[in-house]
């Protein structure tokens, strides 16, 4: 069979590697797709948000499976344009992809279907906003309501921050239409962890557990990122954590999108808080997570492709989710003033080092290729991962292997899995 995939970052690289394994595949294109991509598919200069174009390549590639990665063309109703063309397709329809597209649903959602999460309120107006924030309790959170690249959050920890935090969501429009309503939410102490999970409209079955560090230097200091690295699996994701969510969150949430005429297939990421008072959701996304994917997926034992048209076709329940009885971790490789201002264009060399060692990945996000040099194309360049026997060994193996890369800017953190020393 023939697949597309739809993207050009880290997750879409995981996804294209896992795809290359399965026994179905003959042929993988990938839109717009990196230069790692590139040496597993043949990568097509259509970007994720030209939906006529990228229906026309398929309909002309007589394409058999579509694999959308990124958030923007399933909040936009990419699956729904390629189901109307006739072209089997993977992830939600636009209807159910809201999940992850308006925070503002996802919270109401919970709250209908007793599904817990951080108390909240929701606003369209600053000014109502601010009158509810002069006698809150701080910390607290401002979220963006749309997609916001996992940046539109804000902590803030006194009235005069938040005052700046509805200026920046609310007024300057810093994530553009995204801040035209505003979730306040109580701020939530705990660990975070991050499960994934494949639906096919109304069976769940979880992936393996993770978890993400988000913010930009060592001791989860400066701005929030996509993501500068993770682990699988999270040690404090234990079984009593995982039969409470079974039970509270995970099919509940299935159901929900179900009964409000909103069907969900396709991958259901949960950002989970282990707070004192038990599991609560902080967020949904709607897709395989980045860099969570580099970590989840090179795990898993399962044909990807067989999983993913097994949720198309409604048949999850026949399907047994396998992982492998290991550890892995991914540490982003970023160029130095990400997320901010950064320098593209530099030369990268090493890359090759991965191919001569088994459970070493180097999963390319930011990279293009300019005459036969491969060179940096983003803030965060590259992931990459390890696999160990145990996480320690995981994380050793991760950090030996960054030092086979080498660009004029690269940084990295270099505390990535070290909340693994207090499980």
């Amino acid at each position: 069979m023939k697949v597309l995939i739809v993207g050009s970052g880290g997750r879409e690289h995981a996804i294209a590697y896992s795809v290359a394994k399965s026994s179905k595949v003959d042929k993988i294109y990938c839109a717009p797709g990196n230069a790692g991509i590139a040496e597993l598919a043949e990568c097509v200069p259509i970007g994720a948000m030209e939906f006529d174009a990228l229906v026309d390549f398929a309909k002309e590639k007589e394409i058999d499976l579509v694999v959308v990665g990124m958030d923007d063309p399933l909040v936009g109703g990419l699956i729904d344009v390629f189901e109307n063309a006739g072209i089997r397709a993977f992830g939600p329809r636009r209807n159910a992809a809201i999940l992850e597209g308006s925070k503002a649903f996802s919270k109401d959602l919970m709250k209908k279907y007793g599904i817990p999460t951080a108390a909240y309120e929701n606003f369209t107006k600053p000014e109502e906003a601010l009158i509810y924030l002069a006698n809150a309790k701080y910390p607290i959170v401002l979220k963006a309501d749309g997609l916001a690249l996992g940046k539109g959050v804000l902590i803030c920890n006194s009235f005069e921050e938040a005052q700046a935090g509805v200026k920046e969501i609310m007024q300057d429009k810093k994530f553009g239409a995204s801040g035209d309503t505003m979730v306040v939410e109580e701020f939530m102490t705990g660990r975070e962890v991050s499960v994934l999970s494949f639906v096919d409209g109304k069976t769940i079955k979880t992936m393996t557990s993770a978890q993400d560090h988000k913010r930009a230097k060592d001791g989860d200091e400066g701005l929030n990122t996509g993501g500068m690295g993770t682990f699988s699996p999270s040690p404090f994701y234990t079984e009593e954590v995982d039969a409470f969510c079974k039970e509270h969150i995970y099919q509940k949430t299935v159901d929900a999108m179900n009964a409000e005429g909103r069907e969900f297939k396709g991958i259901i990421f949960f950002g989970l808080m282990l707070t004192e008072e038990g599991p609560k959701v902080l967020e949904y996304n709607a897709r395989f997570g980045d860099p969570e994917a580099q970590v989840v997926l090179p795990r898993m034992k399962n044909d990807l492709v067989e999983v993913m048209e097994a949720c198309i076709d409604g048949r999850l329940d026949e399907i047994n989710l396998e992982f492998e009885d290991n550890a892995a971790v991914c540490v982003v490789l970023a160029s130095d003033g990400y997320p901010l201002i950064y320098q593209k264009g530099l030369p990268i060399s090493g890359l090759e080092e991965f191919k001569k060692h088994d459970g070493y990945y180097c999963f390319h996000a930011g990279t293009k290729l300019v005459d036969g040099q491969i060179v940096t194309n983003g803030g965060r360049v590259l992931g990459v991962t390890a696999k160990g026997a145990t996480l320690k060994e995981a994380r050793a193996n991760a950090y030996k292997a960054t030092e086979w890369v080498s660009f004029d800017n690269k940084y990295m953190r270099h505390d990535i899995g070290k909340a693994i020393d207090e499980a």
